[in-house]
């Protein structure tokens, strides 16, 4: 390999010392080689086998499972990333680029598509726009690629299902060395707010997603820590006069419904806040990782669903109103060596807290699935076959509150089994 990268920088450098740059034709190649010399391509696959607790289970350790399927190979991402770059003469970013897609057996989607400018007067600001990923929390902006476990937590990927959204954003971010702020990172930014897994956005409202966040800090060259805190603020256009919220009648809770018409035209909130924290701890073999978020607020969902809706209500359907909270924890453990990891990985996700167990399911109290809360217990290992290639084999354990509902009177069988082989370059 180190024999046929000094013959490819050997074949270039020959090319560049042929160009005559004093004709056109030598102009336009030498322009051609430097812009090229900007552009990177990468990308990753994770071919995977699944073994689920029954047939057609429904789960967040990737798509669900078909109706007569407990098991199955799937192509769970297949990615390539088109990165360009562009250096100005003082050698300061000036413009990055950015293309990202994805192909599996199920369908072709794009996932990135967005263009920065850096500010280079005072290297503290940069603008991006296009679709990218919302700048709010730490799991929904780590790469797919780089996450120690399968997926993300059922909370991340419920509230920001596809982590990409259609927006501008505004970066502070210290490129100097001395600054009194480097530690510091800013984003801010308005999106569309139904996310990339709608036709289009449908409303004029806003989300405003900011995000304040500390670099790492260091302790004794053995600890370091990192950390922020994240807010959106949001909402979707009520197309009905419909609205549905939680509320208590004599100690009974219930769904409740108001129909006053002014209630068209109006907005039905999204608001989130979340706050993070990362902490590593240098040991004789790596790092012990630690990881935490916590995200609570209100979402607007549908009847059967809080996930955020992709298009309006219609008739005699409406926004459903939910408090909700939810949080993830991540142990990583390197053992014996790099080529070993424990990953511990405990999440829930309560989409109502103002009901909880057989509380949902009283007979015309109009609870569904989408009230129940889940928490998930993911054990896993990795092993590191190269620095380009890796196993991972984890157990998912999934957890929901046993109601009154006829089908989830008890726990599900939806655990989860992953081996996973993860490609990269």
């Amino acid at each position: 390999m180190t024999l046929l990268f000094c013959v490819l920088v050997s074949h270039a450098q020959f090319l560049m010392d042929m160009l005559d740059t004093t004709k056109e034709a030598g102009k336009g190649l030498l322009n051609i080689y430097k812009k090229f010399d900007h552009l990177r391509i990468g990308g990753y696959i994770q071919p995977q086998f699944q073994v689920g607790g029954t047939d057609g289970a429904k789960t967040f350790e990737g798509v669900d499972f078909a109706t007569h399927v407990s098991n199955r190979f799937i192509l769970r991402r297949s990615r390539i990333r088109i990165d360009y770059l562009h250096i100005n003469t003082a050698n300061d970013p000036g413009l990055q680029i950015v293309f990202q897609f994805d192909a599996n057996e199920r369908a072709f989607t794009v996932r990135d598509v967005w263009g920065r400018v850096f500010e280079n007067r005072f290297k503290l600001f940069s603008f991006t726009i296009g679709m990218f990923a919302r700048p709010f929390g730490y799991e929904v902006n780590v790469s797919s690629s780089d996450r120690e476990s399968p997926e993300r937590g059922r909370m991340s990927q419920i509230l920001m299902k596809s982590e990409r959204d259609l927006g501008a954003m505004v970066s502070f971010d210290v490129r100097k060395q001395a600054h009194l702020l480097k530690n510091i990172k800013i984003d801010a930014g308005f999106f569309n707010g139904q996310g990339i897994n709608a036709a289009g956005d449908f409303d004029n409202k806003k989300d405003f997603i900011g995000r304040i966040s500390v670099k790492t800090i260091h302790f004794n060259n053995r600890v370091s820590i990192t950390g922020g805190v994240s807010m959106l603020q949001g909402g979707l256009l009520q197309n009905t006069k419909y609205v549905y919220s939680t509320a208590s009648n004599n100690g009974v809770k219930g769904v409740l419904l108001d129909s006053t018409a002014t209630n068209k035209g109006h907005f039905s909130p999204r608001k989130y806040y979340g706050a993070d924290l990362q902490l590593r701890i240098k040991n004789r073999i790596g790092f012990t990782e630690l990881r935490a978020e916590y995200i609570t607020g209100v979402q607007t969902g549908t009847a059967g669903s809080s996930e955020t809706p992709a298009a309006l209500m219609n008739g005699r359907d409406g926004f459903f109103k939910r408090n909700f909270n939810g949080a993830y924890f991540y142990f990583v453990q390197p053992l014996c060596s790099w080529q070993h990891q424990l990953v511990i990985k405990y999440d829930w996700y309560d989409p109502n807290t103002e009901v909880m167990g057989k509380e949902i399911g009283i007979a015309n109290a109009n609870f569904s699935a989408a009230d129940i809360k889940h928490s998930t217990l993911n054990i896993g290992y990795n092993y590191f076959i190269s620095p380009t290639a890796k196993l991972g084999l984890f157990y998912a354990i999934v957890k929901n509150e046993n109601t009154l509902l006829p089908a989830y009177t008890a726990d599900l069988k939806d655990n989860i089994f992953t081996a996973r082989v993860q490609f990269r370059f």
